[in-house]
């Protein structure tokens, strides 16, 4: 079966019957919410009845300092209840993490330290370990022969010709 499009004015029609509908409903509920408030309002609340003496509206006035404590006690369990059962929830997830074997990696950055840096992050501020990598270095002495010694020290270029010629020979006659 093929599909026609459908023109976009029937398109615009249908999606404002549907904005129209839905903003209908919308209304409703608020006025069902206002109702249900009303109700609750009534049903907790019984319309004040002031007293006409002074003794009695301080005896009303106790009376509803001793329900306001009541509500915040109440009030004040609930919330560590539900503190307790957070941290509860926290732990069992973070349990359940730990049975799984499976952790969540952080994207790490790259970070320019040095190892001295890096070794006090890691090993605390208490161990102040030195790296100097030169001092485990071998001090190893350069060992000057003689003819290279004779060789920087050239003073005439004849007579290294002449010294040249002289080891010529000698292998000349062996």
């Amino acid at each position: 079966m093929s599909e026609k499009k459908m023109p976009s004015s029937r398109k615009h029609h249908l999606k404002s019957l549907m904005l129209a509908i839905a903003k209908g409903l919308l209304e409703d509920e608020a006025v069902e919410k206002e109702e249900e408030r009303k109700r609750y309002m009534e049903e907790t609340c019984p319309a004040l009845s002031l007293p006409g003496g002074l003794q009695a509206l301080q005896e009303l006035c106790k009376e509803i300092h001793h329900k306001i404590d009541a509500i915040d006690e109440e009030r004040y369990d609930m919330e560590s209840k539900v503190n307790k059962c957070s941290k509860e929830i926290e732990d069992m997830n973070i349990k359940v993490q730990d049975l799984k074997g499976k952790f969540k990696k952080p994207a790490l950055r790259k970070v320019r330290m040095s190892a001295d840096a890096m070794l006090k992050a890691l090993l605390g501020s208490k161990h102040t370990v030195n790296m100097d990598l030169r001092a485990n270095l071998k001090q190893v002495k350069k060992e000057v022969k003689e003819e290279d010694k004779e060789l920087r020290d050239v003073g005439d270029w004849r007579k290294n010709i002449e010294d040249k010629a002289d080891r010529k020979k000698m292998f000349e006659t062996s």
